[in-house]
């Protein structure tokens, strides 16, 4: 019975049934799949250590962190009207969060770089800057990314991050108040007929505000290329689900009375973390659903180990290759495997094992810019040297020397016979020839 009724849960989400539903039955299709790979994913775990990785990293950098971004705006003048906005984050714990609020607010406050010492305040500022870098690293593993921006990159995005986008965010604000209280707005908020809609507006914004924060973490956080739209879809997602959640959990934790029976003083604190490892599990998820609306060749597969027949990965090995060769030859914009995926309509994660193996037979080489390279020259590469990385390497060295029966050795020996023959002692760059006189 489980049985059949996977199968035609599989065949509802995966397959062609809700497309004969035109545009309604498509868009369906899509928020089904979205999320159950999102469900997977949470269900693999790693989306759920990365959250209570980056509940721990917060408890550690809350303080410098808001301490950095208020000592700037600060010297805008605009830190008073970020400092509601915090109470609001803490709200859905009742009136513990304004304690809690007030509690980070006042060693906020009380930080004095001459207090600390010129060691002390550059520990101050490092602790905070590593939580932006535990961010990053979170969503890497999200877009696939495996290697980080390099440490001057860093330091001037996060700082940019942390002092320019706070600003930002403060000027915004501030401009936001101030146009509340200009004399025309507040005729049309005494309004009979348009108080309705200043209402509607009122209840929407903390949507749109979060929704736009969590577009430009999504948008430039990851060390890769996210398309805006993409951005904009896990903003939204993500966005939309925060907000509702914390409606959510402030109508629990205002009901819950057997909290404070059971857990007495620690009630309060168990909130904090849970409401702490929610906050950064969903904006995981927004960034997962943002990757997804990007690649969607990874909505079925997610993480899983690829399965490929020796076929494929000797077809995969020379096309990768030949286009890196043939960018060699007529630059344009570089390859990389990205690239290179959307060429062949085929995921990524299948592409990298057979990439880093022929990058550890020095075939292929990656520069600063993550675009790939012939590992030396063209003339140099054999066809032989590249079918050999899937067929003859990659062996663990487990067994011993098998005694194979004759009559099977013989054959495969004809068979390694007939692919030498075939590839002749021909090159990389003899193959971009012959196929540019065609």
């Amino acid at each position: 019975m489980f049985a059949g009724l996977n199968t035609k849960l599989n065949n509802l989400v995966w397959g062609e049934v809700l497309y004969k539903y035109g545009l309604p039955g498509r868009f369906l299709a899509g928020v089904l799949r979205n999320l159950w790979a999102v469900l997977r994913d949470i269900a693999s775990g790693q989306l759920n250590l990365r959250a209570m990785s980056l509940v721990y990293t917060t408890l550690l950098s809350v303080v410098p962190l808001v301490a950095v971004s208020f000592s700037a705006l600060k010297a805008f003048g605009v830190h008073e009207y970020i400092q509601p906005h915090l109470y609001g984050f803490l709200e859905p714990l009742g009136p513990k969060g304004a304690e809690y609020t007030d509690y980070v607010m006042n060693l906020v406050n009380n930080v004095n770089s001459n207090v600390l010492g010129g060691i002390g305040f550059i520990f101050f500022i490092y602790t905070a800057i590593s939580m932006v870098q535990k961010i990053e690293d979170s969503f890497n593993y999200v877009w696939y990314v495996s290697k980080p921006r390099n440490f001057g990159t860093r330091l001037i995005e996060y700082s940019t991050v942390l002092i320019v986008g706070a600003i930002a965010v403060g000027l915004a604000v501030r401009a936001l108040v101030e146009f509340s209280k200009e004399k025309l707005v507040v005729t049309i908020q005494e309004s009979a007929a348009l108080a309705p809609v200043f209402s509607i507006t009122d209840r929407l914004m903390p949507y749109v505000i979060t929704i736009a924060i969590f577009t430009f973490l999504y948008k430039f956080m990851p060390n890769t290329r996210v398309r805006f739209r993409s951005a904009l879809v896990g903003g939204f997602a993500g966005g939309f689900l925060w907000t509702t959640t914390a409606m959510v959990f402030a109508s629990f934790i205002a009901t819950s009375t057997n909290r404070q029976a059971v857990y007495a003083g620690f009630a309060v604190a168990i909130s904090a973390l849970i409401w702490l490892y929610l906050n950064w599990l969903i904006l995981l998820i927004g960034s997962q659903i943002a990757f997804y609306y990007q690649n969607p060749a990874y909505l079925r597969i997610g993480r899983r180990e690829p399965q490929l027949s020796n076929e494929m990965r000797e077809r995969l090995a020379l096309n990768i290759m030949y286009l890196v060769g043939k960018e060699f030859r007529e630059p344009v914009l570089g390859v990389d495997l990205r690239s290179i995926g959307r060429s062949l309509r085929i995921p990524t994660i299948t592409l990298a094992p057979i990439a880093l193996g022929l990058e550890s037979k020095g075939l292929l080489t990656t520069n600063e810019n993550e675009k790939l390279l012939p590992g030396r020259e063209m003339s140099r590469i054999r066809l032989q040297d590249i079918i050999d990385v899937v067929r003859a390497e990659g062996e663990t060295g487990s067994h011993r020397d098998p005694a194979w029966d004759s009559a099977i050795n013989a054959l495969g020996q004809d068979i390694d016979a007939a692919v030498q023959s075939t590839l002749s002692e021909k090159t990389l760059a003899q193959l971009l020839d012959d196929l540019a006189d065609d």
